[in-house]
């Protein structure tokens, strides 16, 4: 992973020397993912309109074959493979492109004085050294090494060069008076508790307009016992994934979902189904009418050459 640890510290690195403060690279880092994601997030609407578009067709079959699952199911397919759409071509597609970002991120933030102060890896390997005669490094805190490094930094004065010291000394890796590389713990309740209840709350809000929409606009779907899995899932995965990592994941994540939570009601303004279904039907009025016309030109030419 170290490259794609290198690329995000890079990243990390650039933002923070614009705006100096870490919490709000990571927002900003969120918000620049999400834009590069607004294409397919625009596709994915379009294709909802057109979902909603062909659920009279769908109905008509369901009462058509009721009773025969397989044959819905058939003839469901069949016509969504002519109407050239398929529900799930999104599927999970947004949540895996997030991947490595949250991969890249935790890289970056267990070891900033490499991929993001950018300090090389013999200095810090002196401080790591000296490290151990200021707290005790065990296997549980190990991985944070890093991390207890920019915490006592002060300490350490004099086991690096000045330069070195002075780059560390200078970083600030906290947002809100928060360290970003703290971890919440669960048996301990404290104001790091903040982060993993905003991740929840966001991500739910976030999951039950999802639902309501799907609701309204697929009343079948929504019956579906895997969206209320997802619904309730997601939620419930964002808590417990963010009470183990630091809190600049977390961060991520709660940023993560509000951005998404305004780009979905943004995009449901904009690209609403009904304008987007109005404009469908349009489309496909003018393209059938286009088809007719030249089928009735081939057919006049035939007759003309008789």
């Amino acid at each position: 992973m170290s490259f794609l640890y290198s690329i995000f510290g890079f990243l990390l690195r650039a933002l923070y020397q614009w705006v100096g403060n870490y919490g709000l690279v990571l927002i900003l880092l969120t918000l620049f993912a999400r834009i590069l994601m607004l294409p397919m997030s625009i596709k994915q609407q379009k294709s909802t309109a057109k979902m909603q578009r062909l659920q009279s067709k769908v109905r008509k079959i369901q009462q058509q074959y009721a009773g025969d699952q397989k044959k819905i199911q058939e003839e469901t397919q069949a016509l969504y493979s002519r109407e050239g759409t398929n529900p799930m071509s999104m599927g999970c597609l947004p949540l895996v492109l997030q991947l490595p970002i949250i991969y890249g991120l935790i890289g970056a933030i267990y070891h900033p004085l490499k991929y993001v102060l950018d300090i090389p890896d013999a200095q810090i390997q002196t401080l790591t050294k000296a490290l151990s005669g200021v707290v005790e490094v065990t296997t549980k805190n190990s991985r944070t090494i890093e991390l207890l490094i920019i915490e006592h930094i002060k300490e350490l004065a004099g086991s690096v060069p000045e330069a070195v010291y002075a780059k560390i000394s200078s970083f600030d890796f906290r947002f809100l008076g928060i360290s970003l590389g703290q971890v919440p713990s669960v048996k301990h309740p404290d104001i790091l508790w903040l982060v993993p209840i905003l991740s929840f709350v966001t991500q739910m809000a976030s999951s039950l307009v999802m639902y309501a929409r799907q609701k309204e606009q697929n009343p079948e779907m929504s019956k579906n016992p895997s969206m209320g899995c997802m619904t309730f899932g997601m939620p419930l995965f964002s808590l417990y994934f963010t009470f183990q990592f630091p809190v600049g994941i977390g961060i991520y994540w709660i940023a993560s979902s509000v951005i998404a939570f305004v780009q979905m009601l943004a995009l449901n303004y904009i690209f609403s189904p009904k304008k987007a279904t109005t404009k469908l039907l349009i489309e496909e009025t003018v393209q059938r009418r286009s088809r007719e016309q030249n089928l009735k030109r081939v057919a006049e030419r035939k007759n003309t050459q008789n």
